[in-house]
């Protein structure tokens, strides 16, 4: 039928330590038919991998206890979570956080300030390209 979406529900896990962005990009995601899980620093975002496996990752840098880079690395790491797609999403501009970031394993990487619109479209390509 035209319109309807014929894919189940994605799971998209979010990852920062700012409320408000984590609350934006709920009601975003909400509001697009994904069932987003927030997670507020690096611990919590393993502990959330493990319980809810998400089909997709949206992932800060800079955050307490692990910091995004370092979940990252654990993802790659992870049979279960080696091919989950991941955007990290960060205010670090330098081109080494970037280069690394991708050679880690990221598929996208956008900077803040952004524009949930962008994020939300890299989403679902990520999600439509994905094994």
């Amino acid at each position: 039928m035209f319109g309807v979406k014929s894919n189940p529900m994605k799971t998209v896990l979010v990852v920062d330590d700012e409320p408000l962005l984590t609350e934006l990009l709920e009601f975003r995601l909400a509001a697009r038919d994904y069932n987003p899980i927030v997670a507020r620093d690096g611990r919590e975002a393993l502990a959330r991998l493990e319980d809810s496996a998400p089909d997709a990752v949206v992932l800060d840098a800079m955050m307490p206890v692990h910091d995004g880079f370092e979940v990252l690395r654990r993802m790659r790491a992870s049979e279960a979570h080696a091919l989950t797609p991941v955007i990290m999403l960060t205010a670090r501009r330098g081109e080494q956080d970037i280069v690394g970031a991708l050679e880690l394993g990221a598929n996208d990487y956008l900077l803040k300030p952004f524009m949930p619109e962008e994020l939300l479209a890299r989403l679902e390509r990520l999600l439509k390209d994905a094994p």
